[in-house]
């Protein structure tokens, strides 16, 4: 499923979001900058994603300046850091999505 939003604060007036049913998640991904969310619901995972994609834009937290911050921060969500950081080297960078 595919929704064209004309109301939002999208540069293009346009704002494309797939929602999708992968076992028991829904999964919404926003087209334009490639954030995706998911949820138990089809509500809660538009929800994540505009959470996500606020993030994404920096319109809504704090910006994460140094490693010692993201560690931080990865530990608080329960990721090791050094698993990051190695898988982030693998992969030459950051996500597509975070590019």
């Amino acid at each position: 499923m595919s929704t064209d939003t004309g109301s939002n604060d999208s540069p293009h007036g346009v704002t494309r979001i797939t929602l999708t049913k992968e076992d028991e998640w829904w999964v919404a991904k926003d087209e334009e900058t490639g954030v995706a969310s998911q949820g138990k619901t089809r509500t809660e995972a538009l929800d994540m994603l505009d959470e996500a994609v606020a993030l994404y834009n920096g319109e809504i937290g704090e910006p994460i300046e140094t490693w010692e911050e993201e560690k931080e921060v990865l530990e608080e969500i329960g990721l090791d850091p050094e698993e990051v950081k190695a898988n982030r080297e693998a992969a030459d960078g950051l996500p597509e999505f975070m590019q």
